[in-house]
């Protein structure tokens, strides 16, 4: 749409601007305006220049007219990057935690096996073969050949 413009001659220089007319849009021309926009047939810099409409009338008819933007909902947009890596963040996470259940697992197994034997044994084998417990954090040396007196 064409908009009317008329000259103005000022102090030598010269102006346009922009006639003053009102113009009322149909509520049916609003929404095939949002619509075309949601399609990506249109941007809103498009639609505004196409309509000689302000972008600031066009984000109105957004909020009122828009199936996805309204007022007061926060639309969170992240670059597609950042999805697959936090898409693969969580795969990772995912593997860890069946890593970690299936140790679990393991010791379980091994604990129960220690205590069958235990049984059929007739003693505790962890307290007989078993050294000080470790928690493996620091390095331990023994001291051989030197008698505390």
């Amino acid at each position: 749409m064409l908009t009317e413009f008329r000259i103005v001659i000022l102090n030598k220089m010269v102006y346009k601007q922009q006639s003053t007319h009102n113009r009322f849009f149909s509520e049916d021309v609003r929404r095939e305006v949002v619509k075309k926009i949601e399609s990506r047939q249109l941007s809103i810099t498009q639609a505004s220049r196409e309509y000689a409409v302000s972008p600031s009338s066009i984000y109105n008819w957004m909020y009122r007219y828009s199936l996805y933007l309204k007022k007061g909902i926060r639309v969170v947009m992240e670059k597609k990057s950042q999805k697959e890596k936090l898409k693969s963040l969580q795969e990772k996470i995912d593997q860890l935690e069946r890593a970690v259940g299936q140790k679990q697992m393991e010791i379980d197994i091994l604990k129960k096996t220690l205590e069958l034997g235990s049984e059929q044994v007739g003693f505790d084998i962890k307290k007989k073969y078993a050294g000080k417990s470790s928690s493996g954090s620091k390095t331990t040396v023994k001291n051989m050949g030197t008698k505390s007196k």
